[in-house]
């Protein structure tokens, strides 16, 4: 992979050495509409502790054409790879760098755009992990804070934003005053000491619209930026009601005032993430601009990564990690931070939010914690490719659950005293695990070591189950707590260890058709097995659930009389978060093997048509579907697809009109059609020869229909250029793309492969449509061939592709559908034949152990008593 690894050791060295001030930073990018290169200038002041001692600046760059250390010249041969070695240091040192950087198309660096609507280009950085050096020579390294002074060129006309607000364009770019020149210079002021990954340039043709959120002591101006082709579709109204609210509640509960001079939201094309927490210019990705109908759970998704970005703006940008081995800590944190802000501010619109952080985030973080590469959730990172693929469920959605149990163990007030003391002690600087831990100790007056020590130095998960006996009265004679702490996969990190869990236990009635609530229990769970006298000598509940409440993070089981229940009444919880916990237990078993595919089936048809929560409807619909692609037994799956699709059209043709759970059955049955029935619904609703009441057949559901049809033989070539000619949008023709991957034919899978494998002109945004549409569950036998050119190509394109799209792609073509022994053994034959880096070998054995639990999952499945 291009680009030296930095390593802990150096970074470490390096910072010892270096005390950094300022850079002042010129980028003529007035070569955009071309693309190519852009000339970038970089002066950089810095002190060293030790004059005469030796050290480097990173940079990646096609050309260099003038390294100047001291006012003294040094050879070109001093830049080598990504580094220029810089010898003889001053005490008191300045250093010039003139380079040619180049624009991407990986969304790494400065990314180039151009928008198919209006041939208009439009350019904006992405600097986590390692990319700032891509853009400009930099220290490339959390600790070494500086003030960043920005000068850009670009054409007449543009939008420029960057970290500090944007000024008035100077001059007319041809030097001779009359106004008629093709650029313009925009000169930003010094920043404030921040890393050099969260510094940030935006700069095209984007149209913005502005408030200010004003709290009495201040007023903050803010921004919000898209392309014009988005512009009818962007609610400005909805964003700023968000950001106003998570200004008020951070700002309250943190103790400290929003710490830049503005704050912009821009949503730029092509993004890898969801959103970048660039200080005061953060970039979310323009599908959150939605241009179709979209649930209610899409918009709850967009606001939490509105209120998780703006959270940043104190965890991380303000106070931030000493190096990434606390990268944990500033993405649990600002994820913990979102959900806590919907569930309590006032005038939030989702006060469920721990619901959807139980049924979508801690499940994904109960996936991650099972793979081969599970880790503490205090990973070891000892490189930048370390990093780059450790941002994973642990270091998000494992953290984020801790740091409620966090708040649960010292108290939420206690939790936010010590945070504001935090915040106030370390403004501007670095920290490490310790100096938080710290704070909150003092606050609450606990000792934290041990709890740290079980919690972020151990690995895997707790699994907790209710031990209950009844005596000859019918009455309960004895309940236990069982904790059990399941063996790691082999070659994991860490260990599997007992925790301290503090938890609710919530016992549950069938009463009138309803599960209600009738007692709860908060208590301290501790070892393998903890007694719970309370509730003994009382009538066994309908239900009984562990982790009620959802405080502490283990997989949950019921007891085989509650879960005898809840197959038959899950819907009949009067509240979300319980239904979502069981919904999630159930996934879990199913995952583990220990709950049957068509069981778990049998639980989503009988539970869905009563659930209301829209996020745990679409996030179960899309569970059903793995299972039954990966899953379930191959000799019943296509009965269980059958009911499935049944379903689907039941549900869709029952939804109220216009409803969120009417659009999520149409996208369900458009991905669930199989027989000729239900495809020839799936063409009449694209043609419109038939129409459902109140079912908008938008933009993005046509996509949806037409790329199920393609699929299955359907719709040809045809169909697509037609499409296109409506659609002719960046996301049009990213669409079109994944349906032409689809498309049943062995040409159609070479032409596809070749487009991504064998040559790198797609965009990161094409490129992972093209994968999607090559990966359909029934084209397995058309895609087998793939597989040995998968494990040859593998190496190569690590070696020679950037870290986002060789990651993509090895995470994207791995052979997932093909389950059988022969691609485990595929796999471990590459594994001991290829030395692959440590980053590589761990994408690897992730994609593996998706393999060999399906294979468990499916004979599980075969075994089930129920036919």
């Amino acid at each position: 992979m291009p680009g030296t690894n930095l390593t802990r050791e150096e970074a470490r060295t390096r910072a010892q050495l270096l005390h950094v001030d300022a850079y002042d930073i010129e980028l003529d990018l007035s070569s955009a509409r071309d693309g190519g290169t852009f000339r970038s200038t970089t002066v950089v002041r810095f002190t060293a502790a030790e004059p005469g001692a030796a050290t480097f600046i990173d940079l990646v760059a096609p050309a260099v054409h003038e390294i100047v250390l001291n006012g003294e010249s040094l050879p070109l041969s001093c830049f080598v790879d990504s580094r220029i070695a810089l010898t003889g240091l001053a005490a008191e040192n300045e250093l010039r760098v003139v380079a040619d950087c180049a624009y991407t198309n990986t969304g790494e660096g400065l990314h180039r755009f151009v928008d198919p609507v209006d041939g208009e280009t439009y350019l904006y950085t992405q600097f986590e992990v390692p990319d700032a050096r891509r853009v400009f020579a930099s220290f490339e390294q959390p600790d070494l804070k500086a003030a960043f002074t920005f000068t850009v060129t670009a054409p007449r006309g543009w939008v420029v934003v960057s970290n500090s607000p944007t000024p008035q364009p100077i001059g007319d770019g041809d030097g001779d005053g009359d106004g008629d020149g093709d650029t313009q210079v925009w000169n930003f002021a010094p920043t404030g000491r921040i890393s050099t990954y969260i510094t940030a340039l935006i700069a095209g043709p984007y149209v913005g619209v502005f408030d200010e959120y004003t709290d009495g002591a201040q007023s903050v101006p803010l921004g919000i930026y898209c392309r014009p082709s988005l512009r009818e579709f962007l609610d400005p109204e909805a964003i700023f009601a968000v950001t106003r609210q998570g200004f008020a509640y951070f700002q309250e509960k943190f103790g400290c005032a929003y710490p830049f001079e503005k704050y912009d939201q821009l949503f730029v094309p092509e993004f890898n993430a969801g959103a970048m927490e660039n200080a005061g210019a953060v970039t979310l990705r323009d599908q959150y601009v939605f241009r179709s109908k979209v649930t209610d759970a899409s918009y709850e998704l967009r606001a939490s990564i509105i209120l998780h970005e703006l959270a940043h703006m104190w965890f991380g940008n303000l106070v931030t990690m000493q190096w990434w081995n606390d990268l944990w800590l500033n993405e649990s944190f600002a994820t913990f931070a979102e959900a806590a802000c919907q569930a309590d501010a006032p005038e939030s619109k989702w006060p469920n939010s721990w619901t959807t952080f139980a049924n979508q985030m801690k499940t994904w973080a109960y996936r991650q914690d099972q793979l081969p590469s599970t880790h503490p959730i205090m990973a070891e990172i000892n490189d930048l490719e370390d990093v780059q693929v450790n941002f994973d469920g642990i270091t998000y959605a494992k953290g984020a659950s801790v740091l409620k149990q966090l708040v649960a163990y010292v108290g939420q007030d206690a939790f936010f005293k010590g945070l504001q003391a935090y915040f106030k002690q370390h403004a501007w600087g670095n920290t490490t695990l310790p100096d938080l831990l710290g704070a909150l100790e003092r606050a609450s007056g606990r000792d934290l070591k041990s709890w740290s020590k079980a919690w972020l130095e151990t690995a895997g998960i707790n699994i907790l189950r209710p031990e209950i006996e009844i005596g000859a009265d019918g009455l309960v004679s004895s309940f236990t707590v069982v904790q059990e702490a399941p063996a790691l996969p082999a070659g994991a990190k860490g260990q599997a260890a007992l925790r301290p869990h503090r938890i609710a236990i919530g016992s549950y009635q069938l009463t009138d058709g309803q599960l209600v609530r009738t007692d709860r229990i908060e208590l301290d769970v501790d070892g393998e097995r903890t007694a719970v006298p309370q509730l003994t000598g009382r009538p066994r509940p309908s239900v009984v659930l562990l982790n009620d409440d959802d405080l502490s993070y283990a997989k949950l089981r019921l007891d085989a009389h509650s879960l005898a229940v809840v197959t038959e009444h899950l819907g009949a919880f009067t509240d979300t978060l319980p239904r979502a916990l069981v919904w999630a237990a159930a996934w879990d078993m199913t995952r583990d093997g220990e709950m049957a595919t068509r069981d778990y089936l049998a639980l989503a048809i009988a539970g869905l048509p009563r659930e209301s929560d829209i996020g745990v409807v679409q996030s179960v619909q899309r569970q059903v579907k793995l299972a039954l692609d990966a899953y379930a037994d191959p000799t019943w799956r296509t009965e269980g697809q059958a009911r499935w699709a049944t379903t689907a059209e039941q549900q869709l043709r029952a939804a109220a009109p216009g409803s969120d759970h009417q659009l999520a059955w149409a996208r369900t049955l458009a991905g669930a059609a199989h027989s000729d029935t239900q495809l020839d619904l799936l063409a009449a609703l694209l043609d419109g020869s038939v129409e459902l009441d109140g079912l908008a057949v938008d933009t993005e559901l046509r996509w949806t229909l037409l790329l199920r049809l393609v699929a299955t033989g359907r719709a040809d070539d045809k169909a697509i250029d037609a499409e296109v000619q409506r659609d002719n949008t960046a996301e049009g023709q990213k669409h079109a793309a994944s349906c032409r991957a689809a498309r049943p034919t062995a040409a159609a899978k070479a032409e596809a492969w070749a487009s991504v494998v064998e040559s790198d002109q797609l965009t990161n945004y094409v490129q992972d449509a093209v994968i999607a549409g090559i990966n359909q569950a029934d084209q397995r036998e058309l895609l087998a061939p793939y597989t040995a050119k998968y494990f040859a190509a593998v190496q190569g394109i690590w070696e020679t592709r950037s870290h986002e799209i060789a990651q993509q792609l090895i995470v994207g073509l791995y052979p997932a559908l093909q389950i059988e022994q022969a691609t485990l053994d595929a796999t471990d034959t590459w594994l001991t034949t290829t030395d692959p880096a440590p980053a590589l070998r761990r994408k690897m054995i992730e994609a593996r152990a998706g393999i060999e639990r399906a294979l468990k999952a499916q004979a599980a499945d075969r075994t089930s008593d129920r036919h």
